[in-house]
């Protein structure tokens, strides 16, 4: 990407306009000239994909802001239905949609919360429910946080599905999606924004890029979101998939919606961006079958170190000791049983040189008849805090791994959605083990909580949590990760020079 140089006063400004001037009036920012101050972003914007279009299917939303210092009293948050256009209005679309719409009245729930450190909720029935954009701001911006959690009864997908709204963006990366004769996979798109949207979707299969003109030049109209049906973009018929949305003007949200004839399904959210080294938090102790799908968008080739953080220290899976990579191809490894009974993460380092690599996991639970598919992307460290909404006293696992160097970190169960009081713990992870912790749930707990990870001191730490609700014996289950919620930015300071704009 082609970046113009800024000067020093120039970018200063830029970054006051992303908080609001608060630099012009934070005590917090009165610094010597050149260091930064750290301060609590002003407008936060979340987008969340169309939950399902199965009658059955019953679908939540949690809201939650955590509390954060320095915000002011100031400010709102609200979830509304992104408006449909017109039918006809945009042509490309309906080339590549893999289902039929038309236009849509805006559907509950519209969720506007309150206070920052109460969660609040809404719910909603049937294939009816649209894409929701929200907007945070002043007070209830900083790691505001939005989960989306469907239970299907039947049919394709069934059982549970989960994801985090997410931030709109230019590049998405998926490894892990197919266009096997038993999936049926969606990119879901959701243009926020008040013009539109021009988005390419490139697949990448085990022999390199498919064939996919379709997936071409697609317009998503203003404030709409488009489905994308993934077996429409090309004729192959591959398992394993690497997506890449890429978008040449405006922006989007992007998710994988994964739906399985018989194991079940999930969304598949963005892997971290391309690294050398990653990791993959979270598998649960009790996973069946693990399947890691990797691709290097890069000309060379990658050659990976695999090991396992558990809860004893890292371990190297009996005959997975190593993941080759060819470049501009997905490639695809079982592992198995991989964690037998203990709490996992995957841990990825290059065995020579660092090449670039987006990865995911496909976790599937339960045997026979009763499996269930859930996914794990490539994450981001918590960093400073990360949040994860709609949890409950039973039925959530929260697993944190420190693969490098012993951590601490500070975990508080927000108050509920319908009473109690906020609880925190503090917890150590050794160097290269995972945990899943007994995490804290608010005192006299009514309805559903937040967990807000901090990390205290030591290294980076990675998170997930699993949400578990078996119906009828098919163990349903998803898995969100947790990063960094980037609630706060770096704002430096800086005297005038009045002098570069003579050069």
């Amino acid at each position: 990407m082609n970046r113009t140089t800024l000067s020093l006063l120039a970018g200063t400004a830029a970054l006051a306009a992303v908080t609001g001037f608060a630099t012009l009036s934070s005590p917090q920012a009165a610094t010597t000239a050149g260091t930064a101050a750290e301060l609590p972003v002003e407008r936060t914007s979340l987008l969340c994909p169309e939950p399902s279009t199965s009658e059955v299917a019953e679908t939540s939303y949690t809201s939650f802001t955590p509390v954060t210092k320095n915000t002011g009293n100031d400010g709102k948050a609200e979830l509304k239905a992104a408006a449909e256009e017109s039918d006809g209005q945009n042509q490309s679309q309906s080339k590549n949609k893999g289902k039929s719409k038309g236009k849509k009245k805006a559907a509950k729930p519209v969720l506007t919360p309150k206070e920052p450190g109460t969660p609040v909720t809404g719910d909603t029935s049937g294939g009816d429910a649209p894409a929701l954009v929200g907007t945070a701001e002043g007070k209830f911006a900083p790691g505001w946080t939005v989960q989306e959690t469907t239970e299907v009864a039947a049919g394709a997908g069934r059982g549970l599905q989960g994801v985090n709204c997410s931030a709109p963006d230019t590049e998405f990366w998926f490894p892990g999606a197919s266009t096997a004769a038993d999936r049926t996979d969606y990119v879901h798109l959701t243009n926020p924004d008040d013009s539109a949207a021009v988005v390419d979707i490139e697949l990448y299969g085990k022999e390199g890029a498919l064939d996919s003109s379709l997936g071409e030049g697609i317009t998503v109209a203003p404030h709409s979101s488009d489905p994308i049906l993934l077996s429409t973009l090309t004729e192959e018929k591959q398992e394993d998939l690497t997506v890449h949305v890429n978008v040449r003007s405006g922006r989007v949200g992007a998710a994988v919606q994964a739906l399985d004839d018989k194991l079940g399904g999930d969304w598949l959210a963005a892997s971290a961006d391309p690294s050398g080294s990653l990791v993959l938090p979270g598998i649960p102790k009790d996973a069946t079958a693990v399947r890691l799908v990797a691709y290097t968008p890069s000309d060379s080739d990658a050659d990976l170190k695999v090991r396992l953080a558990s809860p004893s220290g890292l371990i190297t899976p009996a005959g997975n000791e190593t993941l080759h990579v060819k470049g501009g191809m997905t490639t695809a490894v079982d592992l198995g049983d991989v964690t037998r009974g203990e709490a996992g993460s995957l841990v990825l380092t290059p065995t020579d040189d660092s090449v670039p690599v987006v990865a995911a996991l496909r976790v599937v639970r339960g045997k026979g008849a009763n499996q269930e598919t859930a996914f794990i992307p490539a994450t981001r460290p918590v960093g400073t805090r990360a949040t994860v909404a709609d949890n409950s006293a039973k039925g959530s696992t929260l697993s944190l791994t420190a693969p490098t160097r012993t951590a601490t970190v500070k975990v508080t169960a927000s108050a509920g959605s319908e009473g109690g009081e906020a609880v925190s713990k503090t917890f150590t992870i050794k160097a290269g083990t995972t945990q899943n912790v007994e995490a804290p749930t608010p005192t006299g707990l009514k309805g559903t909580f937040a967990l807000t990870v901090e990390h205290v001191s030591g290294g980076p730490v990675y998170g997930a949590r699993t949400l578990a609700a078996t119906e009828d014996g098919v163990p349903g289950f998803t898995i969100q990760t947790l990063p960094d919620d980037r609630g706060m930015v770096a704002v430096p300071e800086a005297d005038e020079d009045l002098s570069v704009l003579q050069k």
